[in-house]
């Protein structure tokens, strides 16, 4: 018996430090958590076994459980590793089977998608229409960039935000003539864009009528007279004209015959009339030329942007992450990676940053949960157990000899 017990003992030891072993080669495996025995001994079942005076039969591996604490955060140069801080797992696909990981590391392959390193395709929320801000958490696809120009988008809005000095006088020389300053009080200027993307220059040359509180307001692009229209202001400096929600309309501008016309409604409901200088405080326009693909954002709420030449930028989808009623309960399928069974529960995918979802930390990997210290301890304990058993069968050994001999 004792022989038995020993070798259940040495059995048991041994497991331990091969989770140990496992542990220590993957204290730099980027997401790995760490396992640990679950040990329970071993007794009779018989019926003789019913008195307390009963003598166990040694010990066993009853499971091995792995500990979902949150590793620490590495940042690296690279803006696709991803970390998970808090709960959740990235879900990936291969050709429609699901994994789940807390490895962010991931690359681009030869198609554009995001991929780990086993080539399993990193899962989003698609974006709903152009939106930046809205996804369809209702399903799942794969994260692929596109390698496609972002398309030009033609000016068509303009707001100003400016102010007319009350103390202008009406120009020395008429008409108005934009090669001779003496025909207009102030001038501004922007780049707009034709539905091609090429850049143009719009001008708006502002002149100060007879009137009082009244400026006529002429528009060229590129020279091309696109007409005048008319600002009034009251007596507090306030615009009344165009009324609210204060904006015009000026003619269309043919470019040539390969782009639409170009046509700017302008909003000047921030305009005023006071007694200070000529002043634009705010000149922004809606137009854009088109562009190639420059890089990838990720926001901590796991939206993944794609950023263009022309300053642009467009969602390609929402990081989707996966939680389990019970995460002990994940098959390990390796490569860091785990699989949904009975005992762990349905996964529950949701967007980083709500309900119990941790948020999304672009250029940064989760490092593994190993803390090296306390496995060493365990391996010295571990062997320190082995040695006993050891012991135990020799010093059997010893009496059964000495019985034999008598």
């Amino acid at each position: 018996m004792p022989f038995q017990i020993a070798l259940s003992g040495l059995n048991s030891a041994n497991s331990d430090l091969n989770i140990t072993a496992n542990n220590i080669a993957n204290v730099n495996t980027t997401g790995f958590k760490r396992s640990r025995g679950n040990f329970v001994e071993l007794f009779a079942t018989g019926l003789q076994s019913v008195s307390s005076q009963a003598n166990g039969l040694g010990a066993r591996l009853a499971s091995i459980q792995q500990e979902f604490s949150q590793g620490s955060i590495n940042f690296t140069e690279s803006n696709l590793d991803m970390a998970v801080t808090g709960d959740g797992f990235f879900v990936l696909s291969d050709q429609g089977a699901l994994s789940y990981s807390r490895a962010g590391a991931f690359q681009i392959d030869r198609e554009g998608f995001i991929v780990n390193a086993a080539n399993k395709r990193l899962q989003v929320f698609p974006p709903v229409g152009d939106s930046n801000e809205n996804f369809n958490t209702g399903g799942l696809q794969d994260l692929q960039l596109t390698t496609a120009d972002f398309a030009p988008r033609a000016s068509g809005e303009v707001d100003i935000s400016l102010n007319l000095p009350a103390d202008a006088e009406p120009p020395v020389v008429t008409p108005f003539d934009p090669t001779d300053p003496s025909s207009f009080n102030q001038s501004t200027s922007l780049t707009v864009f034709d539905s091609l993307g090429r850049a143009h220059t719009a001008t708006y040359f502002f002149i100060k009528t007879a009137n009082d509180n009244e400026w006529d307001v002429t528009l060229q692009i590129n020279g091309t007279d696109a007409g005048t229209q008319q600002l009034q202001f009251d007596t507090s400096g306030a615009l009344t004209t165009p009324a609210a929600p204060g904006e015009l309309t000026f003619n269309p501008v043919t470019i040539d015959a390969q782009a639409q016309d170009i046509t700017l409604t302008t909003n000047f409901s921030n305009a005023t009339q006071f007694g200070g200088a000529f002043a634009v405080s705010e000149l922004f326009q809606n137009g854009f030329s088109s562009g190639r693909l420059t890089g990838i954002d990720i926001s901590d709420s796991g939206i993944v942007f794609a950023r263009f030449t022309n300053g642009q930028s467009n969602a390609l989808g929402k990081v989707a992450l996966a939680t389990f009623a019970n995460n002990q309960g994940l098959s390990n399928l390796g490569d860091t990676e785990f699989g949904e069974t009975f005992d762990s529960g349905d996964a529950r995918i949701g967007e980083p940053g709500t309900s119990s979802f941790g948020l999304i930390q672009s250029g940064a990997l989760e490092a593994s949960n190993v803390n090296l210290t306390a496995e060493l301890v365990n391996m010295i304990t571990a062997q320190r157990n082995f040695q006993a058993n050891a012991q135990m069968i020799s010093t059997a050994d010893t009496i059964a000899q000495t019985i034999i001999n008598i």
